[in-house]
């Protein structure tokens, strides 16, 4: 039997670029994610039409390797605010009313693949939107593809951690002459 230890990513910090589709807009902005525990992250989207639909994400991710630590599946959940358009049926004309600037809010959930090659993270996904205040329909989904580049890599993420958990234990302790006085009731009068 061999055993080995699988991270889920191979990287601390990524930033870089989002192309999103979905039956109203197509999309491009930025996307960053920072790793902080484990097998979780936190993503940042920032995406624009560049016309009437700009929206920001804030979304936390689980990550779970499939074949080694460089591919993994993710899957998580997270909160939107923007600016979109809306189209709406009047009942009575059955004419579709399009109206523009609506501030939206919603809840994002998203599932995906992604891969790491050579400091840069490669991923597809799908991400719908359910909508809460601010446009007429309840629920978009959204396909989109990532591209960012590694900024840090996970085993300096680690290291730095451990560097900095050390340096509090070490500021932290209590000198020998301090411990044994507790322990043997000392006394200084």
């Amino acid at each position: 039997m061999i055993s080995f230890q699988v991270k889920a990513q191979r990287y601390g910090t990524a930033v870089g670029i989002r192309t999103g589709n979905n039956n109203y807009s197509r999309t491009f902005g930025i996307s960053g994610q920072q790793r902080i525990f484990k097998h979780l992250t936190i993503e940042g989207i920032l995406q624009s039409d560049f016309d009437r639909n700009t929206i920001a994400h804030l979304l936390l991710e689980s990550h779970k390797p499939i074949i080694s630590k460089r591919f993994n599946i993710y899957y998580g959940a997270g909160v939107s605010k923007g600016w979109e358009e809306s189209f709406v049926k009047d009942k009575e004309t059955n004419q579709i009313l399009h109206t523009y600037g609506n501030s939206t809010t919603g809840i994002d959930i998203i599932g995906g693949v992604e891969l790491t090659l050579a400091n840069m993270v490669v991923s597809l996904d799908y991400k719908p939107n359910i909508n809460l205040v601010g446009r007429e329909e309840f629920f978009r989904g959204q396909v989109g593809i990532s591209a960012r580049m590694v900024l840090v890599k996970s085993k300096e993420q680690d290291k730095k951690r451990r560097k900095k958990a050390r340096a509090k234990r070490k500021r932290d302790r209590e000198p020998l002459g301090q411990k044994l006085k507790k322990t043997f009731n000392f006394n200084s009068k």
